[in-house]
């Protein structure tokens, strides 16, 4: 079931009235309908996968109880990397089997042994790297004795399979959304009109924003022979808000969504393309999973502690970790190794924490000192998303190729250029939108507050009428499902 489709616009307020006005008198009944809805919800996609979340859940659900139960360090140790193994196994199996398999027999192939190993042919569970991250993080922060084990089976349950962040984030944290779980929830009117215009901006971000840009990044990318270098600047740039659009409309849509139901979500976007830095772009982009790799990977490994070397060591082992978390293929690799070269300069001269605030806080426009800076940081970040979008690195080489051409200085020519056109001002509509608020949590968090009733109702229609106009009859899956 996706955010963006009419099986969830039913399914939603149906849960939300239940929820509020059936469940409301007792906590267990509010969190067995949110975990039955959340399974619900899974199911649709596909519910032979269903059990394997149901696995996932149960298996440290348990490993949790009797590492928290064990009498030794050596019992605790054992079903802490039970856990570990058999989530990160499956992960392996599902995601990446595959991969290795694949480019074992060509690294063979190439100095002359021919193999034919054995590949599977499975869909990929979606969601299936989100919620074994939440399952992971949850066990190793009770094997380091940061949290209790939960002993309720379905606050646990929930936690993991929590219906707006199940299958594409963001990346939650036990010590922050178990608590939320077992406490008692009132309905807040004002929370929940917050929850709707998030849900309303995140649909605009997907349905007018990302799907329109697809449109004309899937064209130049999948042929990009047949462009000039400036209409696959074009492309690239289409693909830049797609992506961004796409994975952070998907977020607003779920902590939108979570407020309804009285429970605030990690943020997972800080409006990352005015960044003036690499290193503050990765605070600001997919805040989620860069927090949960810090945390769980990077410290672990030493962070910032052992000098300058362990520092680039660990800054490199993120980056391609971070790659090769988003797909079994060589293009997401290297597009973790260009962030990590990208941040380099940052941390070799220790300046990863120059930009802490938004930019130009309080300010309507940047210096021109801060402008150069964000169109230099959002120019490397488009030539990195040219490796994450194209099907294999040696496309990604004739793409750039294809830009640093005589062509580049040509005006673009393309069939629908009258679209593109329409479309770029629609992106520099949600541009200034972005810019304006940027110091809120999502662009339309208070805008219309104090205006007049009629004006702030015809400005909420106004981006209703626009995602209607460009809904499509088929139904658009969000690109971080794949993930």
């Amino acid at each position: 079931m996706l955010f963006n489709s009419i099986n969830f616009f039913i399914f939603l307020p149906i849960v939300f009235l239940l929820y509020w006005f059936v469940t409301n008198k007792k906590l267990v009944f509010q969190n067995g309908l949110l975990l039955v809805s959340s399974f619900f919800f899974y199911a649709c996609w596909d519910w032979r996968f269903l059990f394997l979340l149901m696995f996932s859940i149960l298996l440290d659900y348990i490993t949790g109880i009797k590492m928290g139960d064990a009498k030794s360090k050596p019992e605790k140790k054992f079903w802490f990397w039970l856990s570990i193994i058999v989530n990160v196994g499956f992960l392996g199996v599902f995601k990446y089997y595959n991969f290795f398999a694949e480019s074992l027999a060509e690294s063979l192939s190439a100095i002359g042994l021919q193999t034919n190993f054995w590949t599977l042919k499975v869909i990929l569970p979606v969601g299936i790297s989100f919620y074994t991250f939440h399952g992971l993080s949850y066990v190793i922060d009770i094997y380091y004795d940061r949290i209790k084990p939960e002993k309720n089976f379905i606050d646990y349950a929930v936690f993991v399979s929590f219906f707006p962040l199940l299958v594409a984030g963001p990346i939650e944290r036990a010590t922050h959304l178990l608590p939320q779980i077992k406490k008692e929830r009132k309905f807040d009117y004002n929370q929940a009109v917050v929850g709707l215009r998030q849900i309303l901006w995140g649909l605009f971000k997907k349905v007018v924003i990302a799907d329109s840009c697809a449109h004309f990044a899937n064209m130049f990318f999948d042929d990009p022979t047949q462009y000039s270098g400036s209409a696959l600047v074009l492309g690239a740039l289409f693909f830049t808000f797609q992506i961004y659009g796409d994975f952070s409309g998907y977020s607003d849509i779920a902590l939108g969504t979570a407020k309804l139901f009285g429970i605030d979500l990690l943020r997972n976007f800080a409006f990352p393309y005015f960044s003036r830095d690499i290193a503050e772009f990765w605070r600001r982009w997919h805040i989620s999973l860069s927090s949960w790799f810090k945390d769980y990977l990077y410290i672990p490994l030493g962070g910032s502690k052992g000098g300058l070397w362990m520092k680039v060591r660990n800054t490199f082992i993120i980056f391609l970790v971070s790659g090769f978390w988003h797909g079994a293929n060589w293009t997401f690799i290297v597009w973790g190794l260009l962030n990590a070269i990208y941040i380099m300069p940052s941390i070799i001269f220790n300046t990863n924490r120059n930009n802490i605030e938004i930019v130009a806080k309080g300010k309507l426009f940047p210096t021109f000192s801060e402008l150069f800076s964000i169109v230099i940081t959002f120019g490397l970040t488009v030539i990195a998303w040219i490796f994450f979008r194209a099907k294999s690195v040696s496309d990604a080489l004739l793409y750039l190729k294809g830009i640093f051409s005589t062509s580049l200085f040509k005006v673009p020519v393309f069939i629908g250029r009258t679209d593109a056109i329409v479309t770029i001002i629609l992106v520099l509509f949600f541009l200034v939108m972005e810019w304006r608020w940027r110091e809120q949590q999502f662009a339309l968090e208070t805008i219309g507050i104090n205006w007049k009733r009629p004006l702030r109702w015809a400005f909420y229609s106004g981006l209703i009428c626009l995602i209607l106009m460009y809904m499509h009859t088929e139904e658009t899956p969000f690109i971080y499902f794949q993930f």
